[in-house]
């Protein structure tokens, strides 16, 4: 999350009438509109690349790969975020009729900016970890081969493994694909 656009409470309903009528993007949280900033071209390519694998690994599977402007919703705490890149196995379920607003993610994955980086491992994860079907998460370095890669081992347990090597490959095994560093980073220049 990024700047607050508004002071004054802002019920759910109010938010996503306000988000669908936008020309930019806003998360919602206990009932304030946080405007989003632009990503780097680093941070593009990044998401391009996990997102161009999934689609290739997933192909002809039940499972769906949403970038950038699939919002998601969670249901225990009320937020609604825009991850960099989703993954929903089965039917996805929507809050509404408009079809915008995911509630059943499997996987997760934040590229990480110097902005967003402890919101999204602290505060994020923490709200997305109260969603049933969540079960792998992804923060992703944009300035470094650097992968976190949280896997739900129990209700109360998550564990991380990380990598930072281009000749690693994270095993993703909710949605049975494998992501090789070499590829995340594909044309990203590291600083």
């Amino acid at each position: 999350m990024s700047r607050r656009t508004k002071k004054s409470y802002v019920t759910p309903e109010e938010y996503l009438a306000f988000e669908r009528a936008s020309e930019y993007k806003s998360e919602y949280y206990d009932g304030e509109i946080f405007a989003m900033t632009g990503a780097s071209k680093e941070h593009n390519l990044i998401t391009v690349n996990i997102a161009s694998e999934f689609r290739a690994q997933l192909k002809k599977r039940d499972c769906k790969t949403y970038v950038n402007d699939m919002r998601v919703k969670v249901p225990a705490t009320g937020l609604y975020t825009y991850p960099d890149v989703v993954v929903v196995c089965g039917e996805p379920q929507f809050e509404d009729e408009h079809f915008d607003t995911l509630l059943n993610p499997v996987l997760v994955v934040e590229v990480l900016s110097k902005s967003t980086a402890r919101y999204d491992r602290a505060g994020k994860f923490s709200d997305y970890r109260s969603i049933p079907s969540f079960v792998e998460y992804l923060l992703v370095a944009q300035d470094e081969h650097r992968v976190e890669h949280y896997a739900r081992q129990t209700d109360a347990r998550w564990l991380l493994t990380e990598y930072r090597s281009p000749a690693d490959v994270v095993q993703l095994d909710s949605i049975q694909c494998s992501l090789a560093l070499e590829e995340i980073y594909d044309k990203v220049e590291l600083s």
